[in-house]
């Protein structure tokens, strides 16, 4: 039987964050709207984290909805920090990047949100932040979810 925070499918994401023009990207999936209008985002973001160092130090960022062709990223960008691996230079190497409003975002996203960051506050082992959508682009309706990453074997139930 599923942990009752699994048993709900959900959507897996990408958070990039720049500092000096150079970008990191997590993997999220404490993501949720919270408002209408205007369109707020609450995203939680794991405490010890590159993404959480950089998002301290700026106020913005790109929120990336995941293909479910994208699952292989999360290996690299969800479960090895950007403290000891230079996601940067594995992303650039690897030809997975290009430009989105004059910043680096991931090729063949279902969607991009550009947000800026309102607030944030400690909530056990993550800090959650809220932001306002500023601009967003959609290209697909497929999004990779926790269920093809169940079914994939990179994370369990």
């Amino acid at each position: 039987m599923k942990r009752p925070w699994n048993i709900i499918d959900c959507p897996v994401y990408s958070l990039a964050t720049y500092i000096e023009g150079k970008v990191n990207m997590n993997i999220c999936t404490y993501v949720s709207a919270v408002s209408m209008e205007p369109k707020i985002y609450a995203i939680a973001i794991y405490n010890d984290t590159k993404t959480l160092q950089n998002m301290f130090q700026t106020d913005r960022a790109i929120l990336q909805f995941l293909h479910p062709e994208q699952y292989k990223l999360v290996r690299n960008l969800g479960q090895r920090s950007g403290l000891q691996f230079d996601k940067y230079q594995y992303l650039k190497k690897n030809d997975l990047l290009e430009s989105w409003n004059g910043m680096d975002v991931l090729k063949n996203t279902s969607a991009r949100i550009l947000l800026e960051k309102i607030d944030f506050k400690q909530t056990g082992d993550h800090v959650l932040f809220t932001f306002k959508a500023e601009k967003y682009k959609s290209y697909h309706s497929e999004v990779l979810t926790s269920e093809i990453l169940r079914i994939k074997k990179i994370i369990r139930a």
